[in-house]
């Protein structure tokens, strides 16, 4: 897939671009819904013998216009959305900078530089999308404004649980901590990628060695507590679970920001300064203070107990 950063204005000529089949959204997450529009548009694209396209925005819109409820953290932050749609087998993916003169452009001027001007012959698109100044443009409006220079299809609403499968429900059920509950609107367990980072190394001494994970993206983090994770380390996955937490058994006073820390069952490698992925499955308890070590290690040991069953469960 062919990743080209878009600056407005647009600088690409028509005559160099290829006949597109073109997917349009932000697509935060890349979840069920998204990856409808997607592949409908992959599809589209080789009935009609052309190239799939696809066009998302960064950073989100609501972060340049001011919105009171600001996406600064992110489902999918743009390098996996990047990878996610690649694995779709898409041939390019515009990545336009989403600016204030980007978002003043009317619709009729949306369409002719950033459709017709890139060759598009067909646009796939969501039922709900918009476009242009304010939203004002709609998959209604979209035939006017087209100027009868290309084709299009509207992906009709695509539920689960009788629910509207959207970027809005996942990050709800993100932010309470309902991990087991966003497979079947993500197509797959929610993970984050971060580095492996030197921590205090308390867990060792009582028998708990931790990986800390410092997250080198703008990832939203599942609430503070204790959870069922899978963790991707050098090429291997390997089964464990995650505090997200501030330790309030060993210290006093707050950090600044929750840690990440994976204990890894079976395993006894140095991946200091290593890339890792969690894969987050099931949240397991709420972050509590204990009287002392022996009963933080009674817990931790409940707590890896379920988490072995939870494995065990799922693979049966």
């Amino acid at each position: 897939m062919e990743v080209i950063s878009v600056q407005h204005p647009l600088q690409l000529e028509k005559k160099d671009l290829p006949e597109l089949v073109i997917a349009l959204g932000y697509f935060d997450g890349v979840h069920l819904g998204h990856q409808e529009v997607i592949l409908n548009a992959k599809r589209m694209a080789k009935q009609k013998g052309m190239k799939s396209a696809v066009m998302t925005f960064d950073p989100h819109p609501s972060v340049v216009l001011g919105k009171s409820i600001k996406h600064i953290e992110y489902i999918t932050p743009l390098k996996d959305k990047i990878e996610l749609i690649s694995n779709l087998g898409i041939d390019y993916l515009f990545v336009v900078h989403f600016t204030k003169d980007f978002a003043n452009l009317l619709p009729q001027e949306f369409v002719d530089q950033y459709l017709i001007g890139l060759n598009v012959q067909h646009v796939v698109a969501g039922f709900d999308y918009s476009y242009g100044r304010m939203g004002k443009g709609t998959m209604e409006t979209l035939p006017f404004h087209s100027r009868e220079q290309f084709d299009y299809t509207i992906i009709p609403k695509l539920s689960a649980n009788k629910e509207k499968i959207s970027s809005t429900l996942i990050r709800s059920l993100l932010r309470n901590g309902k991990m087991d509950e966003l497979y079947s609107l993500l197509g797959r367990n929610y993970r984050t990628t971060g580095t492996v980072i030197h921590g205090d190394k308390r867990g060792r001494t009582i028998g708990f060695p931790t990986a800390n994970i410092e997250l080198a993206l703008d990832y939203m983090i599942p609430p503070l507590g204790v959870y069922c994770v899978r963790f991707f380390v050098d090429g291997k996955w390997y089964d464990g679970v995650c505090n997200v937490g501030y330790k309030p058994t060993f210290k006093s006073e707050a950090a600044a920001k929750p840690s990440i820390e994976v204990h890894i069952f079976d395993f006894e490698q140095d991946i200091y300064g290593h890339e890792a992925t969690v894969e987050w499955h099931l949240h397991l308890r709420n972050e509590q203070k204990f009287s002392g070590i022996a009963e933080l290690v009674a817990q931790i040991e409940k707590d890896k107990e379920h988490a072995l069953q939870y494995f065990q469960k799922i693979r049966v």
